[in-house]
């Protein structure tokens, strides 16, 4: 987070968006997954402490607990929350859902739901899921092993043919209760040739019942719901994985100009794509990061501060917008960075971030951030990819 300009005031800060492997081409011995992904808020301005306080949201529900065009936009002045259309049922209906890699369960809003939100201000239209409108729909109850499973263990008082009850709690007071069904689940299948077709599976997911705090109905740029593509079972690519629908690999790809991109499951394409191994026995998807650098010069850091653990390490999450440093790291990045321009005045903007006017050049005038990870992947961001702009 830290900042600069072009004859305004920018402010500096890390995405992480750049962090997502990215696949760019089309392996003709597979065939996966694609959603197309949209940006929730694209084309809207949002401030910089907008940013913070969604993410600070963000990390306490992460902290607490396919191939699908992407809707969104990679803009660092929009909230990182991007989302797909999928169709469930028989026929199908079409849901919007977050794409979220920092969650386990897919759920979406259901018709017994009176605090779920009716209407968004995304331009999209919500839907609510009615079992009884899907040939394909039925209940999975409490004596299923996925509930015994998801739950621990039996739940008390289970009885023949009742349903199995989810109940998700976030940090940030949010929650979503309901039971679980199980439905057939629509995505595009891509080809080596490049054909895109319809595919679908049988997949597990929570109906919503009740939603609170930032899920109910008083949040106007609501979706109808989460696809969470966490490590746990539960998740919707592990239970396609699982049916052999297609391989436990994805791959997100966003469009930092135009916003949107891809996210791809199933297959990711080798030599053109480099791979960082994930950190074993984690909740979330942790990567090793070995060193950053600014310019030539590297961090004189301590390995430990890299070291994965509770509350430690790397996490790569689709729904966090920018990307957080520990101070340790943060202040000796911005020390370094601004060495570059001695002469700067810096200002303090609305009690809380430093700012500098600046007209020339910012790739010209700034050093580029290099973040290192294991097996000798690198990640550069820019100096207009760092530098944010305020007015």
């Amino acid at each position: 987070m830290f900042r600069g300009i072009t004859s305004h005031d920018y402010y500096y800060s890390l995405l992480l968006i750049s962090f997502l492997l990215v696949s760019s081409a089309i392996s003709s011995a597979y065939s996966w997954g694609v959603l197309n992904v949209n940006y929730k808020y694209a084309g809207r301005q949002r401030s910089f402490s907008d940013l913070i306080e969604h993410d600070s949201h963000r990390q306490l529900r992460i902290l607490a607990g396919v191939d699908l065009p992407l809707g969104g936009s990679g803009r660092p002045d929009g909230v990182g929350l991007y989302y797909a259309k999928i169709g469930i049922g028989t026929p199908p209906k079409d849901y919007y859902v977050q794409v979220d890699t920092g969650s386990d369960i897919m759920w979406v809003n259901c018709i017994q739901c009176k605090e779920c939100p009716k209407r968004s201000s995304l331009g999209i239209d919500l839907t609510l899921y009615d079992i009884k409108d899907s040939a394909t729909g039925k209940l999975v109850s409490c004596d299923q092993e996925f509930c015994y499973a998801i739950n621990g263990g039996p739940l008390a008082g289970c009885t023949a043919n009742m349903s199995c009850p989810y109940l998700e709690i976030y940090g940030d007071g949010s929650s979503t209760a309901g039971y679980f069904v199980k439905d057939i689940v629509l995505y595009d299948r891509v080809s080596g040739n490049l054909e895109t077709s319809s595919a679908n599976g049988s997949v597990i997911f929570g109906c919503g019942a009740t939603q609170s705090g930032n899920l109910d109905s008083s949040n106007e740029e609501a979706l109808d719901g989460i696809l969470g593509f966490g490590k746990s079972n539960s998740s919707m690519i592990s239970q396609l994985a699982s049916s052999g629908n297609v391989k436990k690999m994805f791959a997100h790809c966003l469009d930092g100009v135009n916003g949107g991109g891809i996210f791809a499951i199933g297959h990711v394409v080798q030599p053109k794509v480099n791979m960082t191994p994930l950190v074993p026995n984690q909740p979330h998807y942790n990567v090793n990061m070995t060193a950053v650098q600014v310019g030539h010069d590297f961090l004189n850091l301590t390995t430990d501060i890299f070291e994965a653990g509770d509350r430690k390490g790397t996490i790569i999450d689709s729904g966090t917008t920018l990307a957080y440093l520990p101070d340790m790291v943060y202040e000796p990045l911005v020390s370094k960075i601004l060495s570059q321009q001695p002469s700067l005045k810096l200002q303090t903007v609305h009690d809380e971030y430093t700012c500098f006017q600046y007209s020339a050049s910012l790739d010209e005038g700034f050093p580029n951030i290099t973040f290192h990870f294991e097996n000798s992947v690198i990640l550069k961001v820019y100096p207009h990819e760092y530098l944010f702009p305020f007015r």
